[in-house]
């Protein structure tokens, strides 16, 4: 069993997809003569053909978008490995671990703000609260204010 360095290993993959892809694109264009084939037979023949090739066009199709998943996968770690041998990884977690703490920070603002918040809160409803009373209690006093005015100035 041989080991290739990470340039080889890339390499390698790169061209076994580009083959891969070569041989899917044969594969469709081997469908598409195959079915123009089948609607030139007799109805009979051409009924199973057709749906033979129904199958074979859904296989491919499935083979294709495995292959846009790999191909994909595989430009994606591509690239984070090229990120890791340009030493952008460091930058790049010390970037992260500066976004964490400013975070935090943020956080501990707003926890300080909202007890604030909720301190201000009780204080005004303590305050409407007495502002109640205290109407209420006028108001009382002016109407037995003004019975007693009534009740005097009717009694003569």
């Amino acid at each position: 069993m041989r080991f290739c360095n990470l340039k080889e290993c890339e390499k390698q993959k790169r061209q076994k997809f580009s083959e891969i892809k070569a041989g899917l694109d044969d594969a469709e264009s081997l469908i598409r003569k195959m079915d123009l084939e089948a609607r030139s037979l007799q109805p009979n023949v051409k009924a199973v053909l057709l749906a033979k090739l129904r199958e074979y066009k859904s296989d491919l199709n499935n083979l294709k978008s495995e292959h846009k998943r790999l191909a994909s996968a595989n430009s994606n770690q591509a690239a984070r490995d090229d990120l890791l041998e340009s030493g952008m990884a460091d930058a790049m977690s010390e970037s992260r671990k500066t976004m964490l703490e400013t975070e935090e920070l943020g956080l501990h603002g707003v926890d300080d703000n909202i007890s604030k918040s909720k301190k201000i809160l009780t204080n005004m409803s303590r305050r409407m609260s007495r502002n109640k009373w205290i109407i209420s209690s006028i108001i009382v006093v002016l109407v037995v204010t003004i019975a007693l005015i009534l009740y005097f100035k009717l009694s003569k």
